[in-house]
């Protein structure tokens, strides 16, 4: 007779328990990707984001814009008049981190490369160019709206009572100093483009410069107009640097016109620089059309 060896219990038990943890491992798994895909998390992808991501890769590049112009020795220039006090500058910068190598370059006049503008520097730059546009002497601020006599004196502006950087008054430093000579056909191109380019915070045009973010402004167009930039490219510049300093707005703006079929790639910088866009009643009238781009930190104040 064959006798067969008995199996013991244990043998039965043990494939029975793996195949019961196969079944809980299973389900495990099925209910975590059925959450994660219901809730957005996991690696779900969510379309809307991708989409703002996108777009804002577009409107606000991560590593920064290059500008077509150099600083040079603007700022050791700037501070030799007076128009910047450096002991001041520096103070307002050590509450906000202080200031980098890259920053402390831009003040000592040892910068030749071209200007970079990002998150980081966006404020730095608005205060530099502020500085300029204030300081340097020109018939737009000497002729123009600024010194209309119905508004009581260019001192009265936000531009000029905001800047508390320099030494000595700072109706001392307004259009005084020749930091920028331009020919005559620079002044015009001056002119003719400071009179197409708008800011979200105010009303009116860089020809009138009542708020720092037009003095700025003013400054930038300058530079470029001295440096030979060709009118296109300062409205596409311009452009840029606004994004910089009203991220959300330049956001939203692109937001929209994405909605209406249009690429902010490929849209007139000129015209979203107009009153129609960049204005504040301009921009307002975009609300009205589209929901507001998440806030965004960095940019530039109405203060120093």
């Amino acid at each position: 007779m064959n006798h067969q060896t008995p199996k013991s219990k244990n043998a039965y038990i043990l494939p029975a328990s793996i195949l019961a943890a196969a079944f809980v491992l299973a389900g495990t798994w099925l209910y975590i990707n059925n959450t994660n895909k219901s809730s957005g998390g996991g690696t779900a992808s969510d379309p809307a984001a991708e989409q703002t991501a996108a777009l804002e890769a577009k409107v606000l590049p991560s590593g920064g814009a290059i500008l077509p112009v150099k600083w040079g020795n603007l700022g050791q220039q700037l501070i030799e008049a007076g128009v910047i006090d450096r002991p001041k500058f520096e103070a307002v910068y050590a509450d906000r981190g202080g200031l980098t190598d890259q920053d402390q370059k831009l003040l000592n006049g040892a910068d030749d490369d071209q200007l970079t503008i990002s998150y980081q520097n966006s404020g730095l730059l608005l205060n530099l160019f502020w500085a300029l546009g204030l300081g340097n002497k020109n018939e737009i601020l000497s002729q123009g709206p600024m010194s209309d006599p119905q508004y009581g004196g260019a001192e009265n502006f936000a531009s000029t009572g905001g800047w508390s950087l320099a030494k000595g008054g700072v109706m001392d430093h307004y259009s005084q100093h020749p930091f920028i000579n331009l020919t005559p056909e620079q002044q015009e191109l001056v002119a003719r483009v400071s009179k197409n380019i708008y800011r979200p915070c105010c009303n009116n045009p860089t020809h009138f410069p009542d708020c720092n973010h037009g003095l700025a402004m003013l400054g930038l167009l300058e530079l470029m107009a001295s440096q030979g930039v060709a009118e296109p490219e300062m409205y596409k510049t311009a452009l840029q640097v606004n994004a910089y300093w009203f991220p959300e707005t330049y956001l939203t703006i692109a937001q929209y016109l994405a909605s209406s079929g249009q690429a902010w790639t490929t849209a007139d910088p000129q015209e979203l620089l107009g009153k129609n866009y960049s204005s504040g009643s301009g921009y307002r009238q975009i609300l009205t059309k589209t929901a507001p781009a998440a806030p965004k930190s960095g940019g530039g104040g109405c203060s120093v």
